[in-house]
């Protein structure tokens, strides 16, 4: 069990990686198609992951309840990102992140439905909220950055996330947590080979930009591997609605970042709606940051 420390580190570098990566999707489909650019993240980052194990001297097993585990991780990647690929042709980096901050609404219906987990009133006061804030946003008009089709798209994107923590828990392989990373990546590079036929008309016919291919190489290094290794890692250590707490302290970073980096413009109505969703958030946590106070003290 690593140390509380190491946790918290760990945990810190997955926000701060995780409020970085949607704009840096958004730069490396600026030059490329956006499923072009997801299947070459997953054909540069599995070579990378397999080259770590073997230089590590992991231990990769093959065995029925792993491949399993390397499935349900792999809805965290592939299963999520096409849809988040997808969708940055309608929303905003900063979007795109907020849209991820509704993860632990969705782990918690999950929960309550699939694995009959109870919510409190409370929670059930939060989801209500950020269901507002969401409204708000999709009614905000059709501008560049904001479109329906887009938060359709990482509803989705945020369900697959979602779901795939509570399998991975449920499984519980007890894999090494960089085996189970490169074997989550495995299963979306052969996915992602399936999705070839149907994107070969749009195959990249030059050299993106050198922007496009340091967001890129970003996205392989940092979002595929480091951030893969930092989430399975918590996986194995903390509640999925503990875990799903880290995508809260993202958006408005995210936000902040893209409207600096990226000169995204969002209305006053869109950013009303983001904060009444991260007041939802609050809302839902409230309990457990209560409860977390009460352990330092």
């Amino acid at each position: 069990m690593p140390s509380r420390f190491n946790l918290m580190l760990t945990y810190g570098l997955l926000v701060f990686i995780w409020a970085t990566t949607p704009l840096a999707i958004v730069w490396s489909v600026s030059d490329l198609h956006p499923m072009w650019a997801l299947v070459i993240r997953f054909f540069i980052a599995l070579p990378l992951a397999v080259s770590v194990v073997l230089l590590l001297k992991v231990e990769f097993p093959t065995h029925k309840i792993a491949l399993l585990s390397y499935s349900a991780g792999a809805l965290s990647l592939i299963g999520s990102q096409i849809f988040t690929y997808a969708a940055t042709a309608y929303l905003s980096s900063g979007l795109i992140a907020l849209m991820f901050g509704l993860a632990p609404i969705m782990a918690g219906l999950i929960g309550r439905f699939g694995f009959q987990q109870k919510l409190a009133g409370l929670q059930w006061l939060g989801m209500g909220t950020s269901i507002v804030g969401l409204a708000m946003i999709c009614l905000s008009g059709s501008q560049k950055h904001v479109q329906p089709i887009g938060i359709i798209l990482m509803l989705i994107s945020v369900f697959s996330y979602s779901l795939s923590i509570f399998l991975v828990k449920k499984i519980n392989a007890d894999l090494p947590v960089m085996a189970q990373a490169t074997g989550s990546i495995l299963v979306s590079t052969l996915l992602a080979v399936m999705l070839l036929p149907w994107i070969w008309p749009y195959a990249p016919t030059h050299i993106p930009s050198a922007k496009s291919l340091l967001a890129l190489t970003y996205t392989v290094i940092m979002a595929s591997l480091i951030a893969m290794f930092c989430y399975f890692k918590l996986v194995q250590n903390l509640q999925a609605t503990t875990l799903s707490l880290t995508t809260v302290m993202t958006p408005m970073l995210a936000i902040l970042i893209g409207a600096y980096l990226n000169h995204e413009q969002l209305s006053v109505q869109v950013f009303v709606g983001a904060t009444i969703i991260l007041f939802g958030l609050l809302l839902y946590f409230f309990r457990d940051l209560r409860a977390y106070r009460r352990l330092k003290i």
